[in-house]
């Protein structure tokens, strides 16, 4: 892989080292050009733009069509992956789909404790609102596959610990959770554009996952489902949106899903955004995830290894020998002063409470020079106890 061309494809300010591309993803520079397209369009072809869009083909195909580009890195089949509506849709949507498939008697929806808060609020809603006796049931990561018992209904994990980093074999615990009749969600938010992932392989029944990560598409960016391909026209939708109908603009009076993935739509596709995932998408054409893997590997072990070495103070979140997505997160108890001193340096990296320093290594636009100065500055800040400063402990809204 040419690295250094694909840091050519990013806007990336001088003076900056980005490690936190773990949480939102730098801009790759054909992102304004694709908008403005889109936005001509908007202003030349007005409402026609949903029929008859850049090269014949309009607005409206553009979810199922970009769910299949999306697709391709996370080992999921044509037709299996639509994209739009938030995460947090994606997550009730999906959750709600495999409760209707679970078998009868079953009431638990197994998670871990290192699941991003979001997917645990949606089934803690959806809980509320069924009221018929599910429960949620949260244990340690190391616990999970224990916890697969005749009680629970669905397996609802996050591959990557937001926090840790900590990495789940889905193939492993897919296997076991279908052979005890689970139902499996997997959200990919910290795993799609980061590691390899193989939806097809693993045999997952749902999976979800954003586009403003690793994938690098913006803020706000759409998210994405997946239904395995042998459920997608038995799923009931649960939310049954305008889009998802059969025939939209027929405008009937009563819901009728349409068919595979097309049913998993919900609302009205945001175009803009599209249209920045799109060109986000051109990045990883031709990209083989596994040399993505092995560098973010290399990179992320050579930063661990120099801390480690030079700031004894901070410890590991994680223990080296177990697998992790593409980020290395620290413990330190002013961890939140500390990132904000490095942010100071132009070294960006995040924090998440109450004690995490977190850092994601995206081989596509950082490398060793980056890792190398990136512990330089962190040394220093630690040596000199540069982060005890009044302006870095004051918290903003965003950490």
């Amino acid at each position: 892989m040419d690295w250094q061309a694909l840091r050519d494809r990013f806007v990336l300010p001088d003076g900056v080292i980005y490690l936190d591309g773990n949480s939102l993803g730098p801009m790759p520079k054909g992102v304004p050009a694709a908008m403005e397209r889109v936005l001509g369009e908007w202003s030349e072809l007005l409402i026609r733009g949903w029929n008859a869009g850049a090269g014949g083909e309009g607005w409206m195909g553009w979810p199922t069509r970009l769910g299949d580009r999306i697709g391709r890195l996370i080992g999921a089949a044509p037709g299996s992956v639509t994209c739009g509506d938030t995460l947090s849709i994606r997550v009730y949507q999906a959750l709600a789909s495999a409760i209707h498939m679970a078998g009868d008697g079953r009431r638990v929806i197994l998670s871990d404790s290192g699941n991003f808060p979001t997917d645990l609020y949606m089934a803690e809603g959806l809980i509320a609102t069924l009221r018929d006796g599910w429960i949620l049931r949260v244990v340690a990561p190391e616990d999970v596959a224990d916890a697969l018992t005749e009680e629970v209904a669905v397996l609802m994990l996050t591959t990557v610990d937001y926090r840790t980093g900590r990495l789940h074999d889905m193939a492993g615990l897919d296997r076991r959770a279908t052979a005890a009749g689970i139902v499996t969600v997997w959200d990919l938010a910290h795993s799609a554009g980061a590691h390899e992932v193989d939806l097809a392989g693993a045999g997952a029944d749902f999976a979800v996952g954003c586009t403003y990560k690793y994938l690098n598409a913006g803020p706000g960016a759409p998210a994405f489902v997946y239904v395995r391909p042998d459920l997608q026209d038995a799923v009931r939708p649960a939310l049954s949106g305008w889009l998802g109908h059969d025939a939209p603009f027929a405008f009937d009076l009563d819901y009728r899903p349409g068919a595979g993935i097309e049913r998993m739509r919900v609302g009205t596709p945001p175009v803009l955004q599209l249209a920045a995932l799109e060109a986000a998408l051109d990045v990883w054409d031709g990209i083989d995830m596994a040399a993505v893997r092995t560098r973010s590997l290399v990179l992320s072990a050579r930063f661990a290894e120099g801390v480690a070495t030079r700031c004894p103070d901070l410890a590991p979140a994680l223990a080296m020998d177990i697998p992790r997505g593409s980020q290395v997160s620290l413990r330190h108890p002013e961890g939140y002063a500390i990132v904000q001193a490095l942010i100071a340096r132009g070294v960006i990296g995040d924090f998440r409470a109450p004690d995490i320093l977190r850092f994601g290594f995206t081989p596509l636009f950082i490398g060793e020079a980056e890792v190398d100065a990136a512990i330089d500055h962190l040394a220093a800040i630690m040596d000199q106890r540069a982060w005890d400063r009044p302006e870095f402990h004051a918290r903003q809204a965003v950490t």
